[in-house]
């Protein structure tokens, strides 16, 4: 319920920063100006008794973090993935979260399993192991089937994590609603919607069946992807609270050193990383939305194994080619091509300039371009661009939020196996393969077969709908003016008729 008791919600997520030490460390972190330490010292000092405690053997944020529960938690393990934001040290802090936070009991685990496959663990299993992974929502179990001997990942959700994230996305919906009220200009950046769609992306992840859809779908269309691997679902193992799939097997792409040591080229996994994750969102439309490194590992053949489909995120066709013409865009350094089609997307309000908008992104790419990977400052980057959005009014898409959010993720990734790399450079020719095949000639010839066969299922239609239409159109006695659209509409019924049976011909044909 979206009360006024989530103010004592929010008074403690803030006392407990305040606590645990974590408020100066992430504002150290980030570098924050000395009116908003002395604001954050002023607001945190007389409630720091009401923090939880935390773990006091953990560092001061990840264990405010850890303490606040399993939705902090997921920011968290955004900010772990970019240290060019949070700085390496508070980064390397936060990593913890993706896949290292404290287990519960094995025991718990097999009730779990018993209870949603209704055969005891001993049945299924001929070897269980403690957890070998626990993140926010669930841990992970190494087993072997005891029918064919296949080594699988078990994965087991929480005790009562259901009730937990219920009540941390009750309290952010309703700091979001206070923000939208007390400062009206953050209602472009549509907050509660935010919350909205992270709240449904997390309902998602609390139902382990839609997780073993979402990695069967996901490992068809990536079937033929080189470099890549994907573990597959154990139906018959799998329910709403348990899901089995394959063992990965690989170097977890946190830990650089193992990498380096075992003779992998960082540079080539880091554009790799990077170019696997635009072509399924570009292609595909489908896409891991998850991908930090504690979801990602690298097989002894160099290959990338994902896992953990928890969270997807998907696009339209339409979407897709804007998104590929902006990369595009800043790619070649054409800023007007890029302002020009965030107006004709309608991102940006037609009654604001084209020009200034597109000198406002000139400040934002131009930065990027020719300048040391490393000394590019992302935090002001992105502090930039929120400026840049929020002079020109646009809104907050929440249908692009995941594939916003991933990118930075994915970018992060590379980055820490390779400071150097350049995102534009390594988008390039995935990008272009896309616009050659999905915005040139062939694209046009395709979407217009589309729409003939779309027609042509409707043909049958066609005959019906003229008999009972027809006579009415030419009963009505229209004024002259109106004679014109008459005969428009007839015209019109007789092409479309055309059409239609001309597409389905040619389907035949073609077929």
């Amino acid at each position: 319920m979206r009360g006024p008791h989530n103010i004592w919600r929010l008074i403690r997520t803030g006392a407990t920063f305040e606590r645990t030490g974590a408020m100066k460390a992430a504002l150290d972190a980030l570098n924050a100006p000395g009116r908003v330490r002395v604001a954050a010292r002023i607001l945190g000092w007389p409630f720091a008794w009401l923090g939880y405690k935390g773990d006091p053997s953990l560092p001061p944020v990840t264990r405010a973090i850890t303490a606040l529960g399993p939705a902090y938690v997921k920011f968290g393990q955004i900010l772990s993935t970019r240290p060019d934001v949070v700085g390496v040290e508070l980064a390397n802090q936060l990593s913890m979260l993706q896949d290292r936070l404290p287990p519960f009991p094995t025991e718990r685990a097999r009730q779990t399993i018993e209870s949603a496959l209704g055969e005891p663990v001993g049945a299924l299993f001929s070897e269980f192991s403690d957890p070998v992974a626990a993140a926010s929502i669930a841990q992970v179990h190494r087993a072997r089937r005891i029918d064919n001997g296949r080594e699988v990942a078990v994965k087991v959700l929480r005790p009562g994590i259901e009730g937990a994230f219920r009540r941390d996305i009750d309290a952010f919906h309703f700091a979001a609603g206070m923000i939208e009220r007390l400062s009206p200009a953050t209602r472009r950046l549509r907050p509660r919607d935010v919350i909205s769609h992270f709240e449904s992306v997390v309902n998602g992840e609390l139902d382990l069946r839609l997780e073993a859809a979402s990695a069967s779908e996901f490992a068809e269309n990536t079937t033929g992807d080189a470099g890549m691997a994907v573990p597959r679902p154990h139906w018959h193992l799998s329910a709403r609270r348990v899901l089995t799939t394959d063992w990965a097997e690989g170097i977890a792409m946190s830990d650089v050193a193992a990498l380096r040591a075992a003779g992998h080229d960082l540079q080539l996994i880091g554009t790799h990383v990077l170019q696997l994750f635009l072509r399924h969102a570009l292609r595909d439309g489908y896409f891991h939305a998850d991908m930090h490194q504690g979801n990602l590992k690298v097989a002894a053949n160099g290959d990338i194994v994902i896992y953990d489909f928890g969270i997807m995120g998907e696009i339209d066709e339409y979407t897709r080619r804007v998104y590929a013409e902006i990369l595009m865009g800043f790619i070649r350094r054409d800023y007007e091509r890029v302002a020009r089609v965030h107006f004709e997307a309608g991102y940006v309000p037609r009654d604001r300039d084209i020009k200034e908008f597109a000198r406002a992104l000139r400040a934002v790419g131009e930065p990027i371009f020719g300048a040391d990977a490393s000394r590019i400052s992302m935090a002001n980057l992105l502090a930039y661009l929120f400026e840049v959005t929020e002079r020109f009014g646009m809104a907050t898409r929440t249908e692009l939020i995941l594939l916003q959010r991933t990118m930075v993720v994915v970018e992060g990734v590379a980055r820490s196996l390779d400071p150097q790399i350049n995102m534009w450079e390594v988008a390039r020719p995935v990008v272009e393969n896309y616009i050659r095949d999905n915005l040139g000639p062939k694209a046009a010839a395709r979407d217009l077969l589309r729409s003939a066969q779309v027609l042509g299922r409707f043909a049958p239609l066609l005959p019906e709908f003229l008999e009972r239409r027809m006579p009415e159109l030419l009963r009505e006695p229209p004024p002259p003016a109106r004679e014109p659209r008459r005969a428009g509409i007839i015209t019109g019924m007789i092409a479309g008729g055309a059409i239609a049976i001309a597409a389905m011909l040619a389907g035949l044909w073609l077929g």
